[in-house]
């Protein structure tokens, strides 16, 4: 993808800002900053727009709980064309983690995390999306 240089005008506090993110966040330059900010900025307007993303789904889950696991397997089941791969960790002897890798509209996605994350036992469920981008991708108007 070609890159396209452009001239930005900032107050001093907003520059000042913007090189602490740069520095905190170990980016090489301001101008990579700039990407990471607007790509996430942007697949958030996605996610509001209700179109296509790919993210993951991380859940760490108490697998001692009575039905637990059964009822999470469940739920990925109803889900299974939103769900792209999974990973299953063990912790420690009482919590597991479980990763998921997803595609699909941001709503779907969304709610498929709400409802697994609602589930007694779940203990952290984090949703993780990126707009897609490319000649396959088409985003609603």
């Amino acid at each position: 993808m070609p890159v396209i240089r452009f001239g930005v005008s900032l107050e001093k506090e907003l520059l000042d800002a913007l090189d602490g993110f740069v520095e905190e966040n170990l980016f090489v330059n301001r101008s990579q900053a700039i990407r990471h900010l607007i790509s996430n900025g942007l697949a958030e307007s996605k996610w509001q727009c209700n179109n296509e993303v790919a993210g993951s789904l991380t859940m760490i889950y108490d697998h001692h709980r009575r039905g637990l696991v059964a009822q999470l397997t469940r739920l990925q089941h109803e889900r299974n064309n939103l769900i792209l791969s999974s990973v299953h960790l063990h912790l420690d002897r009482g919590q597991c983690m479980e990763l998921l890798a997803v595609r699909g509209r941001a709503a779907e996605l969304t709610a498929m995390a709400d409802k697994l994350r609602s589930v007694k036992g779940v203990r952290y469920a984090r949703l993780t999306m990126a707009r897609l981008t490319g000649a396959e991708h088409h985003d609603e108007t």
